[in-house]
């Protein structure tokens, strides 16, 4: 008998996570590493379990992960987010309780690019008027 399992895909910043719900004892799989091994502080752990305590879901599932680009926190929100969207499909009633906390909602703020003239996005050269 095949094993049921739902996905998901969230993104922030330039991150994407290809998130896994496999039905299991609430271990979470980052990279091939545990999640408390992968990140460094322990607000991303918490960030990655925000979606599975909105809905009452910790330690029912077993969530795999492949995460890549940005830094640690654009990934922990990808996460967040693929685990939302994989919630979704595990049960369509948890869309209001996701929806009213936000995890649905992809961040699209991302870093404004460099422009010509300027030193950064927005920095003008120092100016003197001597």
């Amino acid at each position: 008998m095949a094993q049921v399992q739902y996905y998901g895909t969230g993104r922030r910043k330039t991150s994407t996570a290809r998130v896994r719900l496999v039905p299991g004892t609430g271990q979470i799989i980052i990279n091939k590493r545990n999640a408390e091994d992968y990140f460094p502080y322990e607000t991303q752990l918490i960030i990655i379990n925000q979606p599975l305590a909105t809905t009452e879901t910790q330690g029912t599932y077993d969530v795999l992960v492949n995460v890549d680009g940005g830094g640690y926190t654009g990934q922990a929100g990808a996460i967040r987010h693929g685990i939302a969207r994989a919630l979704l499909k595990v049960d369509p009633e948890y869309r209001t309780p996701l929806k009213r906390e936000g995890f649905l909602t992809r961040d699209a703020r991302m870093v404004e690019r460099k422009k010509y003239g300027l030193k950064g996005a927005r920095r003008a050269p120092q100016f003197s008027k001597r």
